[in-house]
């Protein structure tokens, strides 16, 4: 690995389009060095959705047991405009010059843990989004590329947030527990006054992924918009409890999970398992939220209580921090085991922003050839140096 570069301040667009594949998240941050340790203010962000053609083509693409090379190629381009465009337009209402891009792309599939094929067996992961794109667009270099150098290493190439986690979110007495709910749960333990080494970080199910698929399916809308098919059925526990007793939430972390895991196939079981206990299409929703909620709440005892002690912030992020119906069940259960639960807007990120802030630190470390991965979050046998450059 090469020597690090110092720190220096730069201004740095961070781009994110996660597993529900609902849209594009923006956030312009101004990174400054302070005592060997960068400090992030965030300027703007933005939120863009999909146009429907290209979310539909997304969907298409994830986990895709059939799909042409042509339109895989066009889709990382198609993906490339789009997300040079939400950079510009966040820029039109936000002005700022940029120094640096860092782009996450989109994952269409995501493999973290060793399978065999053609003879050997490896991980892998895959994110589009053509960078050079956004490198002519903005005349700035862009990093992008992100997981592959983790796996490389090791890892799993995900989690990659706690890094910001750690960055923004450490405090001297009080534990930490950062709760992002996208498509994937996921969730980052930064103990009081801890060290890197001390961050536990990991998948924990699905997020708003089942809920959104059934909603889709069943309602034929994207999302349920603050939970409110939900608060109208009951969760199904003749479905949740053996759902729960499923391998992944067991298994100990270093873990990671998308639409592989938890996509179609895995709704397709879901309303099956459904439909044999209710006819009732707001039960289902019911059934999706409480999935999230008790997934969580599983981890958190499992893997995160039993590493911890004293008080704990719970602090949410992601679309699934506007589920209120999911919020309640989060609450039923983690205040009843001393938590107090937040949203990271509360500590300075709002929760739209805080995934698309963590790459445009990624990016920032990448530029000082100082590695972002954290060991004990991905289980990489040493740091990398994540992702690759694309310059202007």
């Amino acid at each position: 690995m090469r020597k690090p570069l110092p720190f220096r301040a730069l201004t740095v667009a961070g781009i994110m389009s996660g597993t529900s594949a609902d849209g594009i998240d923006v956030a312009i941050v101004r990174i400054t060095p302070h005592r060997q340790q960068p400090v992030l203010e965030l300027l703007a962000h933005q939120g863009f959705s999909f146009p429907g053609a290209l979310r539909a083509a997304v969907l298409a693409s994830m986990d895709a047991p059939q799909i042409s090379t042509a339109e895989l190629a066009r889709l990382n381009w198609r993906l490339g405009i789009a997300y040079a465009d939400a950079v510009k337009d966040t820029l039109a209402k936000h002005p700022a010059t940029l120094d640096l891009i860092g782009c996450h792309g989109q994952t269409v599939y995501h493999q973290g843990a060793k399978t065999s094929y053609a003879g050997r067996r490896f991980a892998c992961t895959w994110q589009l989004g053509e960078p050079a794109l956004l490198a002519k667009a903005h005349g700035v270099p862009v990093v992008a590329n992100f997981r592959p150098a983790d796996m490389a290493a090791g890892g799993q190439g995900a989690p990659l947030v706690p890094l910001l986690d750690y960055t923004c979110f450490r405090h001297p007495r009080r534990a930490r527990v950062l709760q992002n709910i996208g498509g994937i749960g996921n969730l980052t333990c930064v103990p009081a006054g801890s060290a890197p080494e001390d961050v536990l970080a990991f998948d924990t199910g699905p997020g708003n992924m089942v809920i959104d698929a059934c909603m889709q399916r069943l309602f034929d809308k994207r999302y349920d918009r603050a939970g409110r098919v939900a608060a109208l059925g009951e969760p199904l526990e003749r479905v949740l409890s053996p759902l729960l007793r499923e391998r992944f939430f067991s298994a100990s972390p270093p873990k990671s999970a998308g639409r592989e895991q938890f996509g179609e196939a895995y709704v397709d079981r879901f309303l099956a398992a459904c439909r044999k206990v209710s006819s009732r299409d707001a039960d289902i929703i019911a059934t999706a939220t409480a999935l999230t909620a008790r997934s969580i709440t599983v981890a958190m005892d499992r893997f995160v209580l039993p590493t911890i002690t004293g008080e704990i912030d719970y602090v949410l992020s992601g679309g699934g921090a506007h589920n209120a119906t999911l919020i309640g069940m989060l609450r039923e259960t983690l205040e009843l085991r001393g938590a107090t639960i937040l949203e990271s807007g509360q500590l300075g990120l709002p929760v739209e922003a805080k995934e698309s802030a963590a790459f445009a630190l990624l990016a920032y470390y990448t530029w000082h050839m100082r590695p972002g991965n954290i060991l004990s979050a991905t289980g990489a046998a040493r740091p990398a140096l994540l992702g690759s450059i694309t310059y202007a």
